[in-house]
């Protein structure tokens, strides 16, 4: 992908208000089965959405799919709340305008375009995550949810990221647009 096109690419993140992002190279992602397994063991939120474990592909394929990809955008999103409710909706705003920005992508010509939203999918009030998505074009995964060692990854990148003790505290999320 020449520069011409990425800089196409990062107007439109601009575009969408997503502007704290740095290009890299998907197959260097970090993913590791540990993450999952925080999923599976200490997430309030397994099995509850389409888009989270046990629902997944296994850790093994989401390797293979990143490899699929040369190009990628993460994003990078830093908020602290007085209310830690508000996160919530925030997220949801946040999560709506990366997926804009998939679809302006993929409409422009990527047609391998994907989103990974900074946190997990609050398209429905109710998920039916045992039944069929009611959100199928919009409903994406979390990067920790196809197993990416989030903390790795960010480092990697020369992004700040640590463990939140008290949702009081600055978050540092991330999200991640695959284009090829």
């Amino acid at each position: 992908m020449n520069s011409a096109v990425k800089k196409g690419i990062e107007k439109l993140a601009v575009a969408h208000g997503l502007k704290d992002f740095k290009w890299m190279d998907p197959g260097k992602i970090i993913v590791g089965h540990w993450v999952r397994m925080k999923c599976n063991f200490g997430c309030p939120g397994y099995g509850k959405r389409k888009t989270c474990p046990p629902y997944l592909p296994a850790v093994e394929e989401c390797i293979k799919f990143f490899k699929e990809y040369k190009q990628g955008l993460l994003f990078h999103f830093v908020k602290r709340f007085k209310d830690p409710e508000m996160r919530h909706p925030w997220s949801k705003k946040v999560n709506q305008r990366m997926l804009n920005l998939e679809r302006e992508v993929f409409l422009s010509g990527f047609e391998k375009a994907f989103m990974f939203p900074q946190a997990p999918c609050r398209l429905c009030e109710n998920c039916p995550a045992t039944g069929e998505c009611l959100q199928p074009y919009q409903a994406r995964p979390t990067l920790e949810a196809f197993g990416v060692d989030v903390y790795s990854t960010a480092r990697m990148l020369g992004y700040p990221i640590r463990v939140v003790k008290d949702y009081h505290e600055e978050m540092n999320r991330y999200g991640l647009l695959l284009v090829e």
